[in-house]
């Protein structure tokens, strides 16, 4: 359409008569006389638009639930690395309360041996396990510890010290093979010596071949001279079984030690021995036995009979 002088009078034209029904409309309000026009215009667009709308709607919700979902993705992550921080703080806890128990347990001990210690930690055990029943202790030289030095927990003799670093220390356990402690036998005062067995029990040598032995029997550390190797009156173990002697000028002893050497923690190695023997002193007080409960006996008298064999219940 070429750019004319009525070609601008009829758009002039135009743009006044759409202003003029957009008042009339407005001014009309529902009974505007485009209002026809307005609801067929609807009635033919309309369902284009909700299906526009319909293919949109989707595209829209998928959006908002990969947003949510990711949300969500992140409140469950943020979620499990809280229960696994509560967990791991748990097992910290229980842990050391654990070692707390342990601590406290063998601090006990010492103060009733008198002895005193220098508590350590177990940070290794020996390489050759089946043949050396072996730890490594994280005290050395530097922290007061020698060769030759009693190392007990809160259970009751460990072992002793063999070789020392300055940092680190290793003891060789109380069930070693190689292991033998002079013993003494709770309130007989039985002499012996108890070697180790690796997993089995300690196997004990009284110097008198004719003592009485029973299981349920309990031993301590003799003691050596100044304290070392061995401080005296240290629990070692209780007597689980007695083997007759079969001839022999000694019979088998068994006995079973009061440390797991299988779950050593904290380990205490007394530095300084104690000024008196403490004698029993340090073993743990026995359980009391339990009351027999007690017996009711009732006697029953029988009924006298009569001369024909009755009596006053039949």
């Amino acid at each position: 359409m070429r750019d004319t002088r009525e070609s601008r009078l009829l758009l002039v034209l135009l743009i006044a008569i759409a202003f003029a029904l957009i008042t009339v409309d407005i001014r009309g309000g529902e009974e505007s006389p485009v209002d026809g026009a307005r609801q067929a215009a609807a009635t033919v667009f309309g369902p284009v638009e909700n299906g526009v709308a319909a293919a949109v709607d989707p595209i829209g919700n998928a959006v908002g639930a990969v947003r949510d979902s990711g949300e969500r993705h992140d409140r469950i992550a943020g979620l499990e690395r809280e229960n696994a921080a509560l967990k791991a703080k748990l097992g910290s806890d229980d842990r050391n309360r654990s070692r707390v128990r342990a601590l406290d347990s063998m601090l006990q001990k010492a103060g009733a041996g008198q002895y005193e210690i220098k508590a350590a930690e177990v940070v290794a055990i020996g390489a050759a396990q089946g043949f050396s029943w072996t730890v490594t202790i994280d005290a050395g030289s530097a922290d007061g510890i020698k060769r030759d030095m009693t190392v007990i927990n809160g259970e009751g003799l460990v072992g002793r010290v063999t070789t020392v670093g300055p940092s680190t220390a290793t003891v060789l356990l109380a069930n070693d093979p190689d292991f033998t402690v002079g013993t003494r036998m709770e309130k007989t005062d039985e002499l012996g010596f108890a070697t180790g067995q690796g997993d089995r029990p300690l196997s004990v040598e009284m110097l008198n071949g004719k003592a009485k032995v029973k299981p349920g029997d309990r031993l301590v550390t003799f003691g050596s001279q100044n304290g070392r190797p061995f401080v005296p009156g240290v629990p070692v173990g209780e007597v689980v079984r007695v083997d007759p002697s079969g001839g022999a000028l000694t019979r088998d002893i068994y006995v079973r030690p009061y440390v797991g050497f299988t779950k050593l923690d904290i380990v205490g190695v007394v530095v300084q021995a104690p000024r008196e023997n403490p004698r029993d002193s340090v073993l743990p007080p026995k359980p009391a036995k339990p009351k027999p409960a007690p017996t009711v006996t009732v006697t029953v008298t029988p009924e006298p009979e009569d001369r024909f064999g009755r009596n006053d219940q039949q």
